[in-house]
């Protein structure tokens, strides 16, 4: 088969860039032909007037990306593009250029932009869903919800209204795919149309299941409000004798520091890491700690990650975090924000290591289940055939 990826990166990498990666090399060694269509936010001068009103207009409707993709695809010939993010450099013009060469569209879902305007759900350190539903998102421009500006955020909400009134997502994408049953059914309240939108989760290449020492409780990922490092270092204040190693970087990796220098030696800040190295340490690890809160996780790559090394995971009761780890069976669930229910859950888990070896047991089962290219590669042939039949 011959597929194109299309993908606009952020300045900053992320869980999307990896899902591209993992995406296309799998499809690579499955030997289909993958070409890419890019396009970087490094390209983006904000420097005077005029580039801020062009990027205005490229996010709502990019006729030069429209176009360039119509030229690709009439050299390329595929079979299918797989979209994965064409904000805000491409603009969804470049499904219509996909309708004019005749190429199906598949649309992954990695985030909630195409409805949420700062794209996370998430206002003020709190869940928000207050513009799910409308076709215009005007509480966001209110609450200034994009890099907090009601100018740049009634740009992404025109986006929206612009393509909600053409009918963009119902007539241009074949297929969407979320990666949890809790994020499409958020996109169907939401308005999308709920036949075209399929859950496949992503997956993680194997490390191996060789555990070691687990003589400490871990966290992997930003530092930051919303990714719960407030409630777990409250949490820490009351277990001195939990030794916890904490791997990332962000807005409160000061603070982190900070603590972990009073700590005594309980909290140590892991310096960045290699894929090789942060499989070592998720390894040593008895179980990791994912306290996200105040938002929506679209995913839980740290989670998998975790439980194909055989690592249970302790878990906030939340949304994606929720479906993921299964309570007393690959992990346990706290209550999001309350540090002293996680604490109480740490000092359980830290106890009972034969339980939570038995939970770890478990996880790198559900793995093997859902969660390994194997297992993944089938699903995403089963989307594409879907597509391709959309067009028949």
């Amino acid at each position: 088969m011959r597929i194109v990826l299309v993908h606009n990166y952020y300045q900053i990498p992320g869980g999307e860039d990896e899902t591209l990666r993992r995406e296309r090399e799998l499809l690579r060694s499955e030997g289909h032909y993958v070409t890419e269509f890019i396009r970087r936010n490094s390209e983006i001068t904000r420097t005077n007037l005029l580039a801020k009103a062009t990027l205005a207009v490229r996010t709502v409707w990019s006729s030069d990306s429209q176009e360039a993709m119509l030229t690709f695809l009439r050299a390329e010939k595929p079979d299918l593009v797989h979209v994965h993010n064409t904000f805000p450099l491409m603009s969804p013009s470049v499904y219509y250029a996909c309708r004019e060469a005749s190429v199906p569209v598949v649309q992954t879902l990695h985030n909630a932009r195409l409805f949420c305007p700062g794209g996370n759900l998430e206002r003020d350190h709190r869940i928000c869903e207050d513009c799910k539903g409308k076709k215009i998102a005007w509480p966001s421009v209110v609450h200034a919800c994009y890099r907090q500006s009601r100018i740049e955020t009634g740009v992404v909400a025109a986006m929206l209204a612009v393509h909600w009134q053409l009918k963009t997502w119902q007539r241009m994408v074949s297929i969407y795919v979320a990666s949890t049953p809790f994020y499409r059914r958020k996109f169907i309240e939401a308005g999308f149309p709920e036949e075209k939108i399929v859950v496949k989760p992503h997956f993680v290449e194997d490390p191996g299941v060789a555990r070691g020492e687990r003589n400490y409780a871990l966290f992997v990922g930003r530092l930051s409000t919303e990714k719960g490092i407030p409630t777990l270092l409250r949490a820490w204040d009351k277990m001195s004798h939990i030794p916890l190693k904490i791997r990332g970087e962000g807005p409160r990796l000061a603070e982190v520091r900070e603590v972990a220098r009073s700590s005594g030696g309980t909290i140590e800040v892991v310096p960045r890491l290699d894929r090789e190295e942060l499989n070592k340490l998720m390894r040593n690890a008895r179980f990791l700690i994912w306290p996200s809160e105040g938002f929506y996780e679209t995913f839980g790559y740290v989670a998998v990650e975790a439980f194909s090394c055989g690592v249970p995971v302790i878990a906030s009761r939340t949304g994606v975090a929720e479906e993921i780890v299964n309570d007393q069976q690959t992990g346990l669930h706290f209550t999001s924000g309350d540090a002293n229910d996680l604490a109480s859950k740490v000092e359980w888990a830290w106890s009972h290591p034969n339980e939570m070896d038995t939970m770890g047991q478990a996880a790198r089962t559900e793995y093997e289940a859902k969660y390994t290219p194997e297992r993944n590669y089938p699903m995403l042939m089963d989307i594409y055939r879907r597509a391709l039949a959309s067009t028949a």
